[in-house]
C-alpha cells in the first residue's frame, strides 16, 4: 500500500454494531452512539445488509440476519468475534461510550432473563411505538466511513 492510500478500518479491531436499518428506534440509537463515540470505536451495518450477513455467517450466527427472519433483532453487537444480542448487546454498547453512560452497565447484575424479557417486549413493539422506514436509512455523509459495505 502506498503512503497516499488510505487504510480501511480493520473490522476485527473495532466493535461492530448491527442494527435493524428500518427501525426508527434503532436508527436513533445508532445516531446516539455515534455522537458519544468520538474515538470511533464502533463500526455499523444494517442487519439487512450483505456486510451483516457475511459477518454473522462467518461467526455461525446467520439466523440473526434479517434475510432469515421476519423481524430482525434490534441490535447485535460483535466484539472480539463474540456475538451479543438482547440486553447484553445494549449493555456492551453503553459501557464503551463517553460520559456517564457506562454506569448503565451496572444493570448487568439484573438476571439476564429479566433484562431480556423487558428488551424483547420493547423490541416486539418498536415498530408500533416508534415507526419504521420503508427502506434502510442512509448514514450522514460525515459518518459514512463508519458503516460497513
Amino acid at each position: 500500500m502506498s503512503r497516499n492510500e488510505k487504510a480501511q478500518p480493520n473490522p476485527v479491531s473495532k466493535t461492530i454494531v448491527l442494527f435493524d436499518g428500518v427501525c426508527n428506534l434503532c436508527i436513533a440509537t445508532i445516531r446516539f452512539v455515534i455522537e458519544r463515540d468520538p474515538q470511533k470505536k464502533f463500526l455499523f451495518a444494517p442487519l439487512q445488509s450483505e456486510a451483516a450477513l457475511k459477518i454473522l455467517r462467518a461467526l455461525g450466527h446467520e439466523e440473526l440476519a434479517s434475510t432469515s427472519s421476519a423481524m430482525p433483532s434490534t441490535l447485535v453487537v460483535v466484539d472480539q468475534n463474540r456475538v451479543y444480542t438482547g440486553s447484553s448487546a445494549d449493555l456492551r454498547l453503553v459501557r464503551r461510550l463517553r460520559g456517564l453512560w457506562p454506569l448503565l452497565y451496572s444493570l448487568i447484575i439484573i438476571p439476564r432473563p429479566i433484562r431480556d424479557g423487558i428488551y424483547e417486549w420493547i423490541s416486539q413493539n418498536r415498530y408500533k411505538w416508534f415507526g419504521k422506514q420503508n427502506e434502510c436509512a442512509l448514514p450522514k455523509p460525515e459518518d459514512a466511513d463508519r458503516f460497513l459495505k
